[in-house]
């Protein structure tokens, strides 16, 4: 069976009696499907016939909105597919503007086969059907030059119509701030300009069904407020969080894709109330479960400030079915960064200078990530590790090669009544002072070259896997750090917060590594991460002997 990249699946059934077959829809597109899968609905229409079939407009009805978020969460059983379900036809009962068919519009991955649920009497793939299939959808969007259409197996015998009622309702997904209850049936208002807002981190099926909504209820302009700066603080490994300009990129692609009659504004969003708090211009806010407080302070904040509220929107949040042991039971960019713990992230240097018979593996973080934690994980499972804290300590101790220079430069205040070397007091002189750091440097990091370059040499003779502590690349680990830093050393809250300022912070450190690992949670998941990176090492060791 052919794989194409991307495809375009029209359903055409209504939807009420589409929802119970929507897993095996999904499961045959998957498999003919590897990237982008664009949905378009047009319930009601038929394949069969002369008359070559026209785009024409579907009411927007919450029953639409929760088919919508169903068909998303059912998609997260295939995550390889990127799934888009196209708006354009689908209209407000008060759109400002009348219905036209579209021109041709062109999609982002253009689709290279079309699929449909349109099922024959025989259900045989009927060579006019699927003319008829190929015609409509080159009519609608702008598609591969050898697109191929292949019709959807039944799930039932030839000849024989699927039954059931077609007015059971979906399940209830999307909840306006009115507390009048709502059907199925019921027509979706539409307005003007609306605001949705979050971080849109790896976009994700639960991001598509809360801006899905917000661009089905606007009507002109969409305000999307993408979450920098200070509301990242907060964020679980922020370090592996994408930069806001990719995320604006990956999100300005899909609205384009979905609607791309609507005027969109992204924006940073540097507080939590954003434009939603200040621009009278807006209408409704579109928030999801754990954010609707949120949408509350925000209409409190505008009644504060003489504004009128904004008509709020709640969208349920989707399960995820794969969710581990330390991760959310939602579908959530936090677990999906958390996911990336261990695993490759980006191809690794090239060290025709070390020895051929070394794997070199680097190990780095800020002071109290749990740097020899993990070394001492990794050396449990083979690795002979360099610890550069221990090779320190030899260099400064008395008769050590780093002793005179460095009493020279820094004085005998900075030694104990033994003689030897305060670190503490010595550490207190140069974090925060890059001129004093630099003299420091330019003595220890030559001297720590050669000593390390000994240690290399004994791992040569023993042909292993070698761990260098705190080495500039390769594997970053990450941590609650000030805690650790006030624990291990006995310093100030502040005085832990100045230190680590002194150093690159987090991004700059994943910016430059290959792995990256996190001690935040138990022992034991920091133990499973250990041996998932070790595990892969081993598979790109014995397929490229010479890379890392």
């Amino acid at each position: 069976m052919a794989v194409f990249r991307s495809g375009l699946l029209v359903l055409t059934a209504p939807l009420a009696s589409l929802a119970p077959r929507l897993a095996p829809i999904l499961t045959s597109a998957a498999q003919l499907v590897n990237r982008t899968l664009y949905v378009h609905l047009q319930p009601g229409m038929s394949l069969e016939g002369a008359a070559q079939p026209q785009s024409s407009p579907v009411q927007a009805t919450f029953e639409v909105l929760d088919f919508i978020t169903n068909f998303y969460n059912g998609a997260e059983v295939h995550t390889h597919l990127d799934v888009r379900i196209l708006l354009t036809n689908i209209r407000t009962k008060n759109a400002f503007l009348p219905f036209l068919p579209s021109p041709v519009q062109n999609l982002a991955h253009p689709p290279e086969v079309v699929l449909t649920d349109f099922q024959t009497l025989d259900g045989s793939q009927y060579n006019p059907v699927k003319q008829q299939l190929e015609r409509y959808a080159t009519s609608c969007y702008s598609c591969s030059p050898q697109l191929s259409s292949v019709l959807l197996n039944p799930d039932y015998g030839p000849g024989e119509l699927p039954v059931g009622s077609l007015d059971v309702p979906l399940p209830s997904t999307t909840r306006p701030s009115s507390p009048v209850a709502r059907s199925p049936k019921q027509p979706v208002r539409g307005y003007r300009s609306g605001a949705v807002g979050g971080t849109f981190d790896r976009l994700h099926n639960a991001h598509k069904v809360l801006l899905s909504v917000a661009c089905i209820l606007a009507q002109e302009q969409l305000v999307v407020g993408v979450a920098d700066k200070d509301l990242l603080k907060s964020k679980l490994l922020p370090e592996l969080l994408q930069p806001y300009t990719e995320r604006v990129e990956h999100l300005s692609e899909f609205l384009v894709d979905i609607k791309p009659s609507l005027t969109y504004d992204i924006i940073p969003l540097l507080d939590p109330y954003g434009p939603a708090g200040s621009d009278p211009s807006l209408e409704f806010l579109v928030v999801s479960e754990e954010t609707c407080r949120g949408g509350m302070a925000v209409n409190r904040f505008r009644l504060e400030n003489d504004l009128e509220e904004l008509a709020l929107y709640q969208i349920q949040l989707l399960k995820d079915r794969n969710h581990k042991e330390n991760e959310e039971d939602k579908v959530s960019s936090s677990s999906f960064r958390q996911r990336m713990l261990g695993n490759l992230l980006r191809p690794p240097y090239e060290r025709p200078e070390l020895p051929s018979c070394l794997y070199v593996i680097g190990l780095t973080g800020i002071s109290g990530s749990g740097k020899s934690s993990i070394a001492q994980r990794l050396k449990g499972l083979g690795a002979f590790v360099i610890d550069s804290d221990q090779l320190g300590h030899r260099a400064y101790a008395p008769g050590g090669p780093a002793y005179q220079p460095v009493v020279e430069a820094f004085g005998t205040d900075i030694l104990h009544k033994d003689g030897t070397i305060n670190r503490k007091v010595l550490g207190s002189r140069v974090f925060g002072n890059k001129k004093q750091l630099k003299i420091l440097t330019d003595i220890m990091w030559p001297i720590m070259a050669k000593l390390t370059r000994e240690e290399l040499d004994q791992a040569v003779a023993e042909d292993c896997i070698l761990l260098l502590n705190q080495c500039a690349d390769t594997c970053y680990v990450c941590a609650q750090a000030v805690r650790r830093i006030v624990e291990r050393d006995g310093l100030s809250e502040a005085a832990a917060q100045s230190r680590l300022q002194s150093q690159m912070n987090g991004q700059q450190l994943v910016d430059q590594s290959h792995v990256v690992l996190s001690t935040l949670w138990e022992p034991h998941i920091t133990q499973r991460q250990v041996e998932k990176a070790w595990a892969l090492l081993q598979k790109r060791i014995h397929k490229t002997p010479s890379g890392l």
